[in-house]
């Protein structure tokens, strides 16, 4: 039986390079599921691009959004649409060919642009939470602190360490363990783990920190309106309650990005100190769910913005291309 069992499995082994030894274990893959993948990360890609573009457009062409805060919400959905453009096209033909025969080059750099994009992403975040906490904690600084000047630059250290950030994980061995036959390895050696803590562990520790903090004063606050009959604080109280409701909007943003991408940079940790365990099956599973992310963020807008919803109709009606409706009042 133990023989028997041995030579079925060297039947159903695959190699991607049968004549070499480091060569990968091809996965195969019936025609129906092949199939099934294609419709379901093309249909994928598209509503990347489609939704983020919305977004892109919308925050250029409007002037009511043009503020600080959609600045940043623009550079996020950039790093969303640049994934879908440059990054799922490949995830798409290297799913359902896991056996890839693109050159190291093209490899490195694609990986480097997931490292960058997705790095992109969560120190968006990052400062669109620094913008919410002025705008809640400390509103009557906001707009001397947080200004189109501040959040330039906001938006030029976040790609700026991002590229870094990229490019470096590739130099200090992101390959490393790699198989011939497989464009896309998880085989991160223990000293890549630091770039995980600089790209995702930290930044999460420092936003979740800054949301906490929000939550608490926005409490505060709705505490002080409830107990005042005051009409100046009455007054301000509707424009407490807008700031409120983005600070809900964009930590829902936050929340699924952290559900989306946790459970892959948790298992991307664990891998090399169990020695590899993790299938790359479920590495794979696991990067999907996280690329997914990028699809979220317009729907979230759409749903929670009634001026994004506004444009979005514009836009999609074509109503933009035939007269000139920048200044138009979107609520």
């Amino acid at each position: 039986t133990r023989l028997t069992n041995s030579i079925q499995t060297d039947v159903d082994i695959h190699l991607c390079y049968q004549s070499e030894n480091v060569s990968c274990i091809m996965a195969v893959i019936p025609s129906t599921m092949r199939v099934l993948l294609y419709v379901f990360l093309g249909s994928l890609s598209v509503l990347t691009l489609c939704g983020n573009l919305l977004i892109i457009i919308s925050i250029i062409y409007f002037k009511q959004l043009h503020t600080p805060t959609n600045y940043l919400i623009l550079s996020l959905a950039m790093s969303d649409l640049l994934l879908g453009a440059l990054v799922l096209p490949f995830i798409i033909a290297l799913s359902v060919d896991s056996c890839s025969y693109l050159g190291d080059l093209i490899c490195n750099m694609e990986r480097s642009l997931d490292v960058s994009l997705s790095t992109s992403s969560i120190l968006n975040l990052s400062f669109i939470s620094i913008d919410r906490y002025f705008a809640v904690c400390h509103p009557l600084r906001y707009e001397s602190k947080i200004n189109v000047r501040a959040a330039v630059m906001m938006i030029l250290v976040c790609w700026g360490v991002s590229a870094l950030v990229g490019i470096g994980m590739v130099v200090v061995g992101l390959n490393e363990g790699k198989c011939e036959g497989r464009c896309f390895a998880f085989n991160i050696p223990v000293s890549s783990i630091t770039g995980c803590v600089l790209s995702f562990y930290l930044p999460v520790v420092i936003i979740l920190i800054t949301y906490l903090k929000i939550f608490l004063v926005a409490q505060k606050q709705a505490r002080s309106i409830q107990n005042s009959n005051c009409q100046s604080i009455k007054s301000g109280s509707s424009v407490s309650k807008r700031e409120g409701k983005a600070t809900k909007t964009l930590a829902i943003v936050m929340g699924a990005f952290l559900i989306c991408w946790a459970p892959f940079f948790t298992a991307l940790t664990l891998n090399p100190l169990i020695n590899y365990s993790i299938p790359i099956t479920v590495m794979e599973i696991l990067t999907l769910l996280g690329w997914s992310n990028s699809v979220l963020n317009p729907f979230v807008y759409a749903f929670f913005y009634r001026w994004f919803r506004v444009a979005f109709r514009m836009i999609i009606s074509g109503k933009i291309f035939v007269g000139d409706f920048a200044n138009s009042k979107l609520l």
